[in-house]
């Protein structure tokens, strides 16, 4: 008798010990809040921006994960750098490695904030995990912010000085290096 409950035992301890288990949660979006920066170094010195540049065309949006963003509220702080770009555009793909890069060394003193046309949401997050994107992203499916800049294709690139002045554009983009160099001569004061 005791040999013919065992096998019964057995099965309801594993029956009743089994659960499902717990989904597995989704992983964060690229680009959304969690790469929005942080507070502005104390020992951030900038130099000051023309008084002739134009003001930059501010913008709304919302990020990757659906978040609210404003683009004058971070130009308010420090500099922004502004990168169009489509996860279709090989061009964008191979310089974005090294524009990421640059992001990170500049974290929190100077922002990069990426800008994506029309795109398929689960390409856009390939390609920002694929290149190690850590910067907020903004979708633009609608090209608005696109055409407020004047950019017709990606990629391209938007410097915008503390307090929302224009510094400079440059429409097909440009590499990492060159765009250090740039922040150095029109942004940065006394930066290593």
């Amino acid at each position: 008798m005791r040999h013919a409950l065992l096998p019964l035992l057995l099965a309801a301890a594993l029956l009743g010990g089994c659960s499902t288990p717990d989904p597995v949660p989704a992983p964060t979006p690229a680009g959304g809040a969690a790469a929005l920066p942080g507070p502005v170094p104390a020992d951030l010195v900038l130099r000051p921006a023309p008084g002739t540049a134009p003001a930059a065309p501010a913008f709304t949006g919302a990020l990757t994960d659906g978040t609210p963003f404003a683009a004058a509220e971070l130009w308010a702080q420090r500099p922004v750098v502004l990168t169009f770009f489509s996860s279709w555009c090989t061009t964008c793909a191979s310089r974005q490695a090294a524009l990421s890069e640059l992001a990170r060394s500049y974290r929190d003193r100077v922002v990069f904030v990426g800008v994506v046309g029309t795109d398929q949401a689960d390409e856009v997050q390939d390609y920002l995990r694929a290149h190690r994107v850590e910067y907020p992203v903004v979708l633009d499916d609608q090209q608005t912010i696109w055409r407020s800049y004047a950019v017709r294709e990606p990629p391209a690139v938007v410097l915008v000085a503390k307090g929302g002045a224009l510094l400079r554009g440059w429409p097909g983009g440009l590499d990492a290096p060159t765009l250090d160099q740039r922040l150095r001569e029109l942004v940065l004061a006394g930066q290593p």
